[in-house]
């Protein structure tokens, strides 16, 4: 992982658009089956888009049907980490960028097999990269 990504409020306004800002560092949600990513199937990477970082592999994605991208697992040696989510009345638990803070979506135990995990990540923090 690279050294942690400071960047000011004025400067995410900047580099990110308003969606993306509302998401990723005000720890937004798209709606359901809105986002680019949801249906996507190419093979590639799938980065931070606040930082850049690799976070999941097209390799591990899979249709929920809960609209939004899901993976059973974030990619090797990725910054991908967790935090206790009190907001909305409920107990979940958030899915960051560990290397710049940003909000990525939240984990669930309904996933598939190997790992029983679903990352619900909304594609407003995503970028893809071809394979």
């Amino acid at each position: 992982m690279t050294k942690k990504m400071n960047l000011t409020d004025s400067q995410w306004r900047e580099r990110l658009s308003p969606e993306e800002y509302a998401v990723a560092r005000q720890k937004g949600t798209e709606r359901a089956f809105t986002g680019k990513y949801d249906a996507h199937k190419a093979q590639g990477t799938y980065h931070c888009k606040c930082c850049g970082e690799r976070l999941f592999r097209s390799d591990d994605k899979y249709d929920s049907g809960s609209g939004w991208p899901s993976f059973f697992q974030p990619a090797s040696g990725s910054p991908v980490g967790e935090n206790t989510d009190y907001s909305h009345g409920m107990q979940r638990t958030e899915v960051v960028c560990k290397a710049c803070d940003a909000h990525l979506g939240h984990v669930f135990n309904d996933g598939p097999q190997p790992t029983g995990l679903r990352y619900c990540i909304n594609s407003a923090s995503l970028n893809f990269k071809d394979q």
